[in-house]
This record gives structure tokens, C-alpha cells and sequence, in this order.
């Protein structure tokens, strides 16, 4: 970070005062200057937030409802522990799980950013080192991606082989997350990586819609390395910092009756 949390804070510390009582908000600020570990884990999980991050004292700390962080806290202990989930019992998961289901989940209608993720070149991968090779190769994967995805508020919907689908209700950190997924990649396979933003039908285990489609297409568009991002997500997502996007270009996709505007986005400095 540029400049520490703390030192953001004290500059807006007075417009504070309306959301949380300074003196805890300055010592969260100290905590996690000096605990870097903590901060990750703190954001992951939904205890604070990016944007109160990214300016400290002029935002809430958190606005992650507590069945959210519930959420994110158990796959975070199965992904880095998997013997509290057997230590806990598989029926005692599934009934926290339904616990944290907030009320988006039984929505009809939902305005969701869908991101599309695919490693380049997995079969040809497969082919040469073996399945045993690439099962290890997308478990180290799937390690890295799941914090990732929370530390951006998303979640995982569901595993497509090699791929994933997104879910995110904020575009900007729909963004920010696939480029740090880009980013993240394995070394031995480039990832691709599709953003849009609409209405679908959401249920706990899939998104259906034209939504979903459309970002698929913009998945199919990416070259390994590459994050393109659709115009609806782009007008959705206002400025999102950290990013820096492509002159936009027009295209036509198969399934999809109108043409897109696509950006590439990149982190700042790449």
C-alpha cells in the first residue's frame, strides 16, 4: 500500500464518527497495518471491507451481512482444514450452510456480474503429464482461487472442469477479482477470464439467464492472460481502482443477438 491504513485514516477520521467510534476504528487501523496476515484474513472472511480499505474512516467497516461471513468462514476452514469439516460432521455443515443463506438466494430475479474463468491449454496438459498431474494442478488452483474470490466479496458457484462460474454482486470487485485471478494462474497454464453484468435467475448451485450466456461468450473471446470485460459491466462498475481499461471494441458472438462492447482490463502498471 502506498501510504498505511492508519495514515488514510487519520485524514478522514472526522466522517467517521457516523458509522463507528474512532478510537476502535484507529486501533483496527494500527491492527492491520501491522498484521498483514490478519487484514487478508479479515477481508476474506467480510470482517472489513475493500473500500474502507482502499479509504479508512469515510466508510463503513463492514456492510457483509453476518450469514455472509458465516459463509466465507466455513469454506475458508474446509479449503485450509478439511478435517473440521469431518471433525464437524457433514450434516452439521450442510445446516450451517442453510443457515447462511440470505435472501438472494431464493430470489427469482437477481442483477448479478457473472465471471467466467478457463485455464488455456488443460487438455492439452492433461494429455502430456497425465491425470494425476492435472488433478494436482487444479487442486493448487482451486486453493488459491477461493480467497481470492471472497477477499472481492464473490462467491463460487459452481466448478465447469478446468473452469469456474462466478458470482458477484458488485462489478468493480468482479473486476478486480478475475484480474488478480489472471494474475494468480498457475505457472504452468495461462488463465482467460469473462465479466458481465445483468439479471439472471439465481438458485444456491447455478445461475441461468441470458445474462449468464452473454458472459460466456465474453469468456470464449479471451486469450489466455486476458480479462475482457462486457459495457454493461463496465457502465455497472463505474471507476474501479486498481484497473485500467482498453479502448472498447465491438463484437458479434454467436447466441447472442446483439453486438457487445468489450474491454480489456488490466491491473494498474501491467
Amino acid at each position: 500500500m502506498a501510504r498505511s491504513v492508519r495514515s488514510r485514516f487519520a485524514k478522514t477520521a472526522p466522517t467517521a464518527l457516523a458509522s463507528l467510534n474512532s478510537v476502535a476504528a484507529e486501533r483496527v487501523a494500527d491492527l492491520l497495518d501491522n498484521d498483514p496476515q490478519f487484514r487478508d484474513a479479515a477481508l476474506e472472511v467480510g470482517l472489513i471491507d475493500q473500500r474502507w480499505l482502499d479509504d479508512p474512516g469515510a466508510r463503513p467497516l463492514s456492510r457483509v451481512p453476518p450469514a455472509e461471513v458465516m459463509r466465507r468462514f466455513l469454506e475458508r476452514a474446509a479449503e485450509r482444514r478439511p478435517s473440521v469439516v469431518t471433525r464437524l460432521g457433514l450434516t452439521t455443515v450442510q445446516a450451517l450452510s442453510s443457515m447462511t443463506r440470505t435472501p438472494r438466494d431464493d430470489e427469482a430475479q437477481s442483477t448479478v456480474t457473472v465471471v467466467f474463468t478457463d485455464l488455456e491449454g488443460f487438455t492439452g496438459y492433461t494429455a502430456r503429464h497425465g491425470d494425476d498431474a492435472a488433478l494436482a494442478l487444479l487442486a493448487e488452483h482451486y486453493r488459491v482461487v477461493g480467497p481470492i474470490v471472497r477477499r472481492w466479496g464473490g462467491r463460487i458457484v459452481k466448478r465447469l472442469g478446468d473452469g469456474l462460474m462466478l458470482a458477484f454482486d458488485d462489478p468493480g470487485y468482479a473486476v478486480r477479482a478475475a484480474v488478480e485471478l489472471v494474475d494468480a494462474r498457475p505457472d504452468a497454464l495461462p488463465l482467460r477470464a469473462g465479466v458481465h453484468c445483468g439479471t439472471v435467475a439465481v438458485t444456491k448451485d447455478d445461475l441461468v439467464g441470458h445474462a449468464v450466456n452473454v458472459a460466456a461468450r465474453v469468456t470464449d473471446l479471451a486469450k489466455g492472460g486476458q480479462v475482457l470485460v462486457s459495457g454493461d459491466a463496465v457502465e455497472a462498475a463505474g471507476e474501479i481502482t486498481g484497473v485500467t481499461l482498453s479502448r472498447r471494441a465491438r463484437k458479434r458472438v454467436k447466441g447472442v443477438p446483439e453486438s457487445l462492447l468489450v474491454y480489456r482490463a488490466r491491473a494498474v502498471g501491467d
